[in-house]
Protein backbone atom coordinates (compact mmCIF):
# COMPACT_ATOMS: atom_id res chain seq x y z
CA UNK A 1 0.00 0.00 0.00
CA UNK A 2 1.33 3.44 -0.90
CA UNK A 3 0.72 6.78 0.76
CA UNK A 4 -1.08 7.98 -2.34
CA UNK A 5 -3.63 5.21 -1.89
CA UNK A 6 -4.78 6.66 1.42
CA UNK A 7 -7.85 8.93 1.36
CA UNK A 8 -6.69 12.46 2.07
CA UNK A 9 -8.51 12.96 5.38
CA UNK A 10 -6.86 9.86 6.88
CA UNK A 11 -3.31 10.52 5.71
CA UNK A 12 -1.97 12.41 8.76
CA UNK A 13 -3.09 9.59 11.05
CA UNK A 14 -2.15 6.62 8.87
CA UNK A 15 0.88 7.62 6.81
CA UNK A 16 3.30 7.08 9.73
CA UNK A 17 2.03 3.52 10.13
CA UNK A 18 2.82 2.73 6.50
CA UNK A 19 6.49 3.40 7.21
CA UNK A 20 6.73 0.66 9.84
CA UNK A 21 8.35 -2.74 9.15
CA UNK A 22 5.09 -4.50 9.95
CA UNK A 23 3.18 -2.69 7.20
CA UNK A 24 6.01 -3.15 4.70
CA UNK A 25 5.95 -6.86 5.49
CA UNK A 26 2.19 -6.90 4.94
CA UNK A 27 2.64 -5.43 1.48
CA UNK A 28 5.18 -8.12 0.65
CA UNK A 29 2.90 -10.84 1.97
CA UNK A 30 -0.07 -9.70 -0.12
CA UNK A 31 2.08 -9.40 -3.25
CA UNK A 32 3.45 -12.91 -2.72
CA UNK A 33 -0.01 -14.37 -2.18
CA UNK A 34 -1.29 -12.82 -5.39
CA UNK A 35 1.83 -13.90 -7.30
CA UNK A 36 1.16 -17.45 -6.12
CA UNK A 37 -2.28 -17.28 -7.74
CA UNK A 38 -4.30 -17.02 -4.56
CA UNK A 39 -7.55 -15.07 -4.65
CA UNK A 40 -7.78 -12.29 -2.11
CA UNK A 41 -10.96 -10.50 -1.07
CA UNK A 42 -11.91 -7.76 -1.47
CA UNK A 43 -10.15 -6.82 -4.73
CA UNK A 44 -7.38 -4.22 -4.63
CA UNK A 45 -9.55 -1.23 -5.44
CA UNK A 46 -11.99 -1.89 -2.61
CA UNK A 47 -9.69 -2.61 0.32
CA UNK A 48 -9.81 0.93 1.71
CA UNK A 49 -13.48 1.52 0.90
CA UNK A 50 -14.40 2.14 4.55
CA UNK A 51 -11.92 5.02 4.72
CA UNK A 52 -12.83 6.34 1.29
CA UNK A 53 -16.58 6.49 1.94
CA UNK A 54 -16.22 7.84 5.49
CA UNK A 55 -13.71 10.70 5.85
CA UNK A 56 -12.16 11.03 9.31
CA UNK A 57 -13.84 14.35 10.04
CA UNK A 58 -17.24 12.86 9.13
CA UNK A 59 -17.16 9.83 11.44
CA UNK A 60 -20.11 9.70 13.82
CA UNK A 61 -20.36 5.96 14.50
CA UNK A 62 -17.72 3.21 14.36
CA UNK A 63 -18.73 -0.43 13.84
CA UNK A 64 -15.83 -2.88 14.05
CA UNK A 65 -15.78 -6.20 12.23
CA UNK A 66 -13.25 -9.02 12.23
CA UNK A 67 -12.25 -9.62 8.61
CA UNK A 68 -13.90 -9.51 5.17
CA UNK A 69 -16.31 -12.13 3.91
CA UNK A 70 -14.36 -14.86 2.13
CA UNK A 71 -16.93 -15.96 -0.46
CA UNK A 72 -17.05 -14.88 -4.12
CA UNK A 73 -18.59 -11.46 -4.73
CA UNK A 74 -19.35 -10.70 -1.10
CA UNK A 75 -16.67 -8.41 0.32
CA UNK A 76 -16.41 -4.84 -0.92
CA UNK A 77 -14.43 -3.16 1.83
CA UNK A 78 -17.11 -2.45 4.45
CA UNK A 79 -17.53 -4.51 7.60
CA UNK A 80 -20.71 -6.65 7.62
CA UNK A 81 -21.74 -5.30 4.20
CA UNK A 82 -22.18 -7.23 0.94
CA UNK A 83 -22.59 -6.02 -2.60
CA UNK A 84 -25.97 -5.57 -4.24
CA UNK A 85 -27.50 -8.84 -5.40
CA UNK A 86 -25.55 -10.97 -2.90
CA UNK A 87 -27.46 -13.04 -0.36
CA UNK A 88 -27.51 -11.31 3.03
CA UNK A 89 -25.17 -13.23 5.41
CA UNK A 90 -26.52 -14.55 8.72
CA UNK A 91 -24.84 -11.92 10.93
CA UNK A 92 -26.28 -9.13 8.83
CA UNK A 93 -29.70 -10.79 8.95
CA UNK A 94 -29.51 -10.46 12.73
CA UNK A 95 -28.38 -6.84 12.47
CA UNK A 96 -31.46 -6.16 10.37
CA UNK A 97 -33.63 -8.01 12.93
CA UNK A 98 -32.31 -5.70 15.64
CA UNK A 99 -32.97 -2.66 13.45
CA UNK A 100 -36.57 -3.80 13.04
CA UNK A 101 -37.00 -4.40 16.77
CA UNK A 102 -35.21 -1.24 17.88
CA UNK A 103 -36.37 1.28 15.27
CA UNK A 104 -39.27 -0.41 13.53
CA UNK A 105 -37.48 -0.48 10.19
CA UNK A 106 -38.52 -2.97 7.49
CA UNK A 107 -36.05 -5.65 6.50
CA UNK A 108 -33.95 -4.34 3.59
CA UNK A 109 -33.94 -6.06 0.21
CA UNK A 110 -30.13 -6.04 0.09
CA UNK A 111 -27.13 -6.00 2.41
CA UNK A 112 -25.19 -3.08 0.95
CA UNK A 113 -24.35 -0.71 3.82
CA UNK A 114 -22.68 1.96 1.68
CA UNK A 115 -25.46 4.39 2.62
CA UNK A 116 -24.45 4.11 6.26
CA UNK A 117 -20.80 4.72 5.39
CA UNK A 118 -21.67 7.87 3.46
CA UNK A 119 -23.44 9.22 6.55
CA UNK A 120 -20.43 8.80 8.78
CA UNK A 121 -20.65 5.18 9.93
CA UNK A 122 -17.11 3.79 9.75
CA UNK A 123 -17.53 0.10 8.92
CA UNK A 124 -14.00 -1.06 9.65
CA UNK A 125 -12.72 -4.62 9.77
CA UNK A 126 -9.74 -5.58 11.93
CA UNK A 127 -8.01 -7.10 8.88
CA UNK A 128 -8.83 -5.60 5.50
CA UNK A 129 -8.13 -8.68 3.37
CA UNK A 130 -8.72 -12.42 3.46
CA UNK A 131 -7.84 -15.39 1.28
CA UNK A 132 -10.81 -16.86 -0.59
CA UNK A 133 -12.47 -19.58 1.44
CA UNK A 134 -10.13 -19.12 4.42
CA UNK A 135 -11.78 -17.13 7.19
CA UNK A 136 -9.31 -15.25 9.37
CA UNK A 137 -6.37 -16.09 7.11
CA UNK A 138 -4.94 -12.56 7.12
CA UNK A 139 -5.31 -11.93 10.83
CA UNK A 140 -1.95 -11.10 12.49
CA UNK A 141 -0.35 -10.37 9.11
CA UNK A 142 0.02 -6.64 9.78
CA UNK A 143 -3.37 -5.04 9.29
CA UNK A 144 -3.99 -4.61 13.02
CA UNK A 145 -1.62 -1.66 13.62
CA UNK A 146 -3.11 0.09 10.61
CA UNK A 147 -6.74 -0.33 11.63
CA UNK A 148 -5.87 0.34 15.30
CA UNK A 149 -4.44 3.68 14.16
CA UNK A 150 -7.67 4.47 12.32
CA UNK A 151 -9.74 3.78 15.44
CA UNK A 152 -7.34 5.86 17.53
CA UNK A 153 -7.64 8.75 15.08
CA UNK A 154 -11.40 8.83 15.64
CA UNK A 155 -10.98 8.47 19.40
CA UNK A 156 -8.61 11.46 19.52
CA UNK A 157 -11.13 13.79 17.94
CA UNK A 158 -13.02 16.20 20.17
CA UNK A 159 -16.32 15.54 18.38
CA UNK A 160 -18.29 12.85 20.23
CA UNK A 161 -18.74 9.58 18.35
CA UNK A 162 -20.33 6.21 19.10
CA UNK A 163 -18.34 2.97 19.07
CA UNK A 164 -20.44 -0.18 18.63
CA UNK A 165 -18.38 -3.15 19.79
CA UNK A 166 -20.04 -6.41 18.84
CA UNK A 167 -18.22 -9.52 19.98
CA UNK A 168 -14.89 -10.28 21.59
CA UNK A 169 -12.73 -9.34 18.60
CA UNK A 170 -14.17 -5.82 18.40
CA UNK A 171 -13.97 -5.39 22.16
CA UNK A 172 -10.34 -6.56 22.24
CA UNK A 173 -9.46 -4.16 19.44
CA UNK A 174 -11.01 -1.22 21.27
CA UNK A 175 -9.15 -2.18 24.44
CA UNK A 176 -5.86 -1.76 22.55
CA UNK A 177 -6.71 1.83 21.65
CA UNK A 178 -5.55 3.94 24.58
CA UNK A 179 -7.19 7.10 23.25
CA UNK A 180 -10.63 5.48 23.44
CA UNK A 181 -10.48 5.20 27.21
CA UNK A 182 -10.65 8.95 27.88
CA UNK A 183 -12.49 10.49 24.95
CA UNK A 184 -15.94 12.13 24.94
CA UNK A 185 -17.46 9.12 23.25
CA UNK A 186 -20.16 6.53 23.83
CA UNK A 187 -18.84 2.95 23.80
CA UNK A 188 -21.47 0.20 23.64
CA UNK A 189 -20.79 -3.53 24.02
CA UNK A 190 -22.85 -6.50 22.88
CA UNK A 191 -22.28 -10.08 21.73
CA UNK A 192 -21.53 -10.61 18.05
CA UNK A 193 -24.59 -10.72 15.76
CA UNK A 194 -23.60 -14.17 14.50
CA UNK A 195 -26.34 -16.80 14.90
CA UNK A 196 -23.99 -18.51 17.39
CA UNK A 197 -24.15 -15.59 19.83
CA UNK A 198 -26.81 -13.05 18.82
CA UNK A 199 -29.35 -14.51 21.25
CA UNK A 200 -26.98 -13.86 24.16
CA UNK A 201 -27.62 -10.13 24.09
CA UNK A 202 -27.11 -8.68 20.65
CA UNK A 203 -30.79 -9.06 19.84
CA UNK A 204 -32.46 -6.53 22.10
CA UNK A 205 -29.35 -4.40 22.71
CA UNK A 206 -30.99 -1.31 21.13
CA UNK A 207 -27.64 0.08 20.05
CA UNK A 208 -29.05 1.92 17.05
CA UNK A 209 -31.50 4.04 19.03
CA UNK A 210 -28.92 4.61 21.77
CA UNK A 211 -26.40 5.80 19.18
CA UNK A 212 -28.84 8.28 17.68
CA UNK A 213 -29.94 9.58 21.07
CA UNK A 214 -26.31 10.20 22.04
CA UNK A 215 -25.46 11.93 18.76
CA UNK A 216 -28.46 14.23 18.96
CA UNK A 217 -27.78 15.03 22.62
CA UNK A 218 -24.28 16.13 21.63
CA UNK A 219 -25.32 18.29 18.69
CA UNK A 220 -24.55 15.79 15.97
CA UNK A 221 -27.10 14.55 13.44
CA UNK A 222 -28.63 11.12 13.92
CA UNK A 223 -27.95 8.32 11.46
CA UNK A 224 -30.72 7.29 9.08
CA UNK A 225 -30.34 3.52 9.47
CA UNK A 226 -32.64 2.65 6.58
CA UNK A 227 -30.97 0.74 3.74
Amino acid sequence: MTKSALPESWRPALEPVLETPVLRALGGFLAAEEAAGKTIYPPRGARLAALELTPLDAVRVVILGQDPYHGPGQAHGLAFSVQDGVKVPPSLVNIFKELASDLGLPRPANGNLSGWARQGVLLLNNALTVEAGQAGSHQQRGWEPFTDAAVAAVARRAEPAVFLLWGSHAQAKAARVRELQSGPHLVLHAPHPSPLSAHRGFLGCRHFSQANAFLEAHGRAAIDWRI
